[in-house]
C-alpha cells in the first residue's frame, strides 16, 4: 500500500489505520502478541541530567586541591552545614540540621549549636559533636586549607547532651563565626582512615546527611547518580535522581538539543556561548553566569630564595601582560565580565571595591630597571643573571586543572620573552597544596616553586580570607615565632595588628582592607586575574533549575527541582 507520492506504508499499519477508522472512540489499543502479556507504555525518569566539564575528584571541600564546580555541586546535596547561604549571600542557619546555634557567652567567647535529634549519616550515625571536632582539628593543623584563620581561634569544643550540644570556645572574639562548621564530614569512618586527611573524600563519600546519597560514582566513565536518600530526615525530593554527565562542550550542547540532558553547567569560552546562543534559536533554554567562589591569581613566593627580594617580585609581576593572561585564562568566557580587580574580595560579591593602582600592568621598562637595581644583568640581550648565575624561576600549577595550567603556560611564555627563564610543573593538587608549598614548622624554606597559579577560595568571611592568604600564625613550638601561614610564605609582622583586629571585630573589614590592599599591591606577591564562572543552561523540563544563592552552586537548590514533560 503506497500513498499519494509513492511512500510505502507498511502493511500492519495499514491495517491499524482501517481499524481506527471504522470506530467511533480513536484507534484500538495494542494487543500484546504474547497471551497473558500485558503493554505497559515507557515512562520517562524522574531525574534531571546535568552536562558537566568533568567529574573527578577530589571532593573534600575544605581542601585547595579540591576546589571545583562538582565538590560544590556535590557537597552541597550530600554534607550537612550549620549555616548555608542565603539568597542575598549572608548566612543563614540551616535548620534541616540545626535547632539553633548562638553566641552564649563573651569571656570567653564561646557559639553553642544544638543539632536537631534525628540528623544523622546514612549509615545511622548521628551528626554529632565529633563531626566538629573532627573538622576543627583538621582545619587548623593541616597544609592546604580553605581559610583556616577562623578554625585556629578556637581553643576548645565540648560535647553535651549526647553529642547534640556543641559548645565551642574562642581564644578571641570571632564574628566570622558563621562561616565555620560548613560540610561537615563524618568524623566517625574519616578520623581512622589509612591516609589520614589526605584521603579523605579523595574518590568517594563513605555516608553523606543530605536530601541524596550516591548511588554511582564512576570517574572513569564520567557519570555520577545521585539519588533521593530513604535516609534523610527531612522532606523527600520531588526528583528520584540527579545524574552528573561529562562531556565536551559541543557533546554537552548537542545533549541538551536532543533533551537528553536537561541542564549543564560548564566553564564556557567564546566559544561554547555562540554555540549556546545557537541552540537557543531552535530550542527553549535559559542561560546565566554562575561566579565561583574562586579568584585566579598568580603568586609570587616571598619564601622562594629567588623572590624574597621584593623588587625582583616586583620586576617580575611589570614583565607580565596582565591582560593576555586574563584574556587566555577566561577564554572570553563569563568570567572575563569577573576581573579581579582586588587583592582580598571577588568581584561578585556585594561590597566589592577595586583596589588596583593606577598603571599596574606590563612595564618592561621597569622590569629592566628594578632587576637592574636588584643586581640582575642582561649580557647582550639573554637572560637576567647575578653572579653568573640567571634568574631562573619554577612555575607550578595542579595537574589537570583548568583555567590554572593555561595561565601558567601564558606566564612561563611571557617570562621567556622578558628574558627570564622559566619552566611549568604540574605535579598533583594534594602533592602540591600540601607538601611543595610548605615549609618545616621552624619557618626553613622546603619548596623550590617560585611562582604559583593558583585559586583564592572565599568562604564568605573576608577577614578570614585575608588572615588566611596574608597573615603570619604563630609557631608550633614557643608560639613566639611567626611563621608563613600562607601558600605565598608571605609573613609582614608590620601588618598583622590590622590583620588580628579585623578577625576579632575590633576593626571593620573595610577599614582594614583600605590599610592593607596597598602595601599589598607594593609587595608584589599576589597578582590576581578574574574570579572564575561556570555558564548555567536550563531547558524547561527542569523546573526549579537556577544560579542558587551566591557561591552555593545551583545543584544547591536540585532538592526542590521538577522534572516536567521531555
Amino acid at each position: 500500500m503506497t500513498r499519494s507520492g509513492g511512500t510505502r506504508i507498511p502493511l500492519a499499519v495499514a491495517l491499524l489505520f482501517a481499524l481506527s477508522a471504522c470506530t467511533n472512540s480513536g484507534p484500538l489499543p495494542l494487543v500484546p502478541s504474547t497471551p497473558g502479556m500485558s503493554v505497559v507504555p515507557e515512562q520517562t525518569l524522574n531525574e534531571v541530567v546535568v552536562g558537566v566539564d568533568d567529574v573527578k575528584g577530589s571532593y573534600n571541600p575544605h581542601t585547595i586541591a579540591g576546589q571545583s564546580t562538582i565538590t560544590t555541586a556535590l557537597t552541597s546535596l550530600l554534607l550537612p552545614s550549620v549555616f548555608r547561604a542565603a539568597p542575598d549571600g549572608t548566612p543563614q542557619l540551616d535548620t534541616t540540621l540545626m535547632v539553633s546555634a548562638q553566641v552564649t557567652k563573651t569571656e570567653p567567647y564561646t557559639v553553642s549549636y544544638t543539632v536537631r535529634q534525628d540528623a544523622s549519616w546514612t549509615d545511622t550515625a548521628p551528626v554529632a559533636a565529633e563531626d566538629f571536632v573532627y573538622l576543627w582539628q583538621r582545619m587548623r593543623g593541616e597544609a592546604g586549607v580553605v581559610d583556616p584563620a577562623g578554625y585556629r581561634l578556637i581553643s576548645d569544643i565540648a560535647s553535651r547532651e549526647g553529642g547534640k550540644t556543641v559548645e565551642v570556645t574562642f581564644s578571641k572574639p570571632y564574628p566570622g563565626w558563621r562561616s565555620l562548621f560548613g560540610n561537615l564530614l563524618p568524623a566517625h569512618l574519616l578520623k581512622d582512615q589509612p591516609g589520614g586527611w589526605g584521603t579523605a573524600l579523595a574518590d568517594s563519600f563513605p555516608a553523606t546527611a543530605g536530601p541524596f546519597q550516591v548511588k554511582t560514582l564512576d570517574q572513569p566513565r564520567g557519570e555520577i547518580i545521585l539519588e533521593r536518600s530513604d535516609r534523610y530526615w527531612e522532606q523527600a525530593t520531588t526528583l528520584d535522581r540527579v545524574v552528573l554527565r561529562r562531556a565536551s562542550h559541543e557533546g554537552t550542547v548537542t545533549a541538551l538539543g536532543d533533551r537528553d540532558d536537561q541542564a549543564a553547567l560548564i566553564r564556557a569560552d567564546a566559544i561554547a556561548l555562540n554555540t549556546v546562543a545557537e541552540l537557543a534559536k531552535t530550542t527553549p533554554l535559559v542561560s546565566k553566569p554562575v561566579p565561583r567562589p574562586e579568584v585566579v591569581q598568580v603568586l609570587l613566593r616571598p619564601a622562594a630564595p629567588q623572590l624574597a627580594d621584593p623588587k625582583v617580585r616586583q620586576a617580575v609581576l611589570a614583565a607580565l601582560d596582565r591582560e593576555a593572561l586574563i584574556a587566555v585564562g577566561t577564554g572570553n568566557g563569563p568570567a572575563a565580565q569577573l576581573r579581579a580587580d582586588s587583592q582580598v574580595t571577588p568581584p561578585s560579591r556585594p561590597g566589592y571595591v577595586p583596589t588596583i593602582p593606577p598603571g599596574t600592568g606590563q612595564d618592561l621598562a621597569a622590569s629592566t630597571r628594578l632587576l637592574g637595581e636588584a643586581g640582575f644583568t642582561r649580557p647582550d640581550g639573554g637572560v637576567w643573571q647575578r653572579d653568573g648565575k640567571p634568574l631562573s624561576l619554577t612555575i607550578a600549577a595542579a595537574e589537570g586543572t583548568e583555567p590554572y595550567n593555561t595561565v601558567a603556560n601564558q606566564v612561563q611564555r611571557q617570562l621567556v620573552l622578558a628574558g627570564i627563564p622559566a619552566k611549568v610543573i604540574s605535579p598533583p593538587a594534594n602533592q602540591l597544596f600540601g607538601q611543595d608549598l610548605v615549609g618545616s614548622p621552624n619557618g626553613d624554606q622546603g619548596s623550590t616553586v617560585d611562582i604559583t597559579v593558583v585559586p583564592q577560595v572565599d568562604t564568605g568571611d573576608s577577614a578570614a580570607t585575608l588572615a588566611s592568604s596574608f597573615g603570619c600564625r604563630p609557631s608550633i613550638g614557643d608560639g613566639s615565632t611567626p611563621i608563613p601561614a600562607n601558600l605565598s610564605g608571605f609573613c609582614d609582622q608590620t601588618l598583622q595588628p590590622t590583620i588580628d583586629a579585623a578577625l576579632s571585630g575590633r576593626m571593620l573589614v573595610s577599614e582594614a582592607l583600605a590599610k592593607i590592599e596597598p602595601v599589598l599591591w607594593q609587595q608584589a606577591v599576589a597578582l590576581p586575574l578574574f574570579q572564575v564562572a561556570d555558564l548555567l543552561v536550563v531547558l524547561p523540563e527542569a523546573q526549579g533549575a537556577d544560579v542558587g544563592a551566591p557561591f552555593a552552586g545551583p545543584l544547591s537548590g536540585a532538592a526542590g527541582w521538577r522534572r516536567e514533560g521531555g
